[in-house]
């Protein structure tokens, strides 16, 4: 691996989910996270023609960033994942772009309540493994290249 090209994150970055219409979110940088996950309520998972579905809030009412839009996405995957205090849950998985240092990127998310996580958006190994990222746990906030709700 080139390592001229990496470009060192921190433990703490702030993404846009610009699909959404989400910017400047905290996001937690995760290396023990396999996958990626996102804090919403009201799961629920509904057939759309033949397609399988899922409509949700992002974020609680009471985070700054709430805007008390119902999302609906196609479902990606359903398995099984291992929380952190090692419960196995099934969840479902939705893709997205997600705007972080100075790319645009697909990621896959997992749709979970995070209510008693400090950090409502995780970004695990897979989707930092796409780019070409290292991660620097001293640090927070390396990219500085999101929007700002203003702009």
């Amino acid at each position: 691996m080139n390592t001229s090209k990496l470009k060192i994150i921190g433990r703490l970055e702030q993404v846009d989910l610009p699909e959404w219409e989400f910017y400047a979110l905290e996001a937690k940088i995760d290396t023990g996270a396999f996958t990626s996950s996102l804090h919403c309520h009201h799961i629920e998972p509904f057939k759309k023609g033949d397609a399988n579905w899922i409509r949700f809030y992002l974020l609680d009412p009471d985070h700054e960033s709430y805007n008390d839009r119902k999302i609906e996405m196609p479902i990606h995957d359903q398995r099984e994942v291992k929380s952190s205090n090692g419960e196995k849950e099934l969840r479902y998985f939705i893709q997205t772009k997600i705007n972080f240092f100075d790319g645009s990127y697909t990621i896959e998310f997992s749709l979970t309540d995070r209510s008693a996580m400090k950090y409502p958006l995780l970004i695990g190994r897979k989707f930092l493994k796409k780019g070409p990222f290292i991660v620097d746990v001293t640090s927070t906030n390396s990219s500085k290249n999101t929007k700002t709700k203003e702009s």
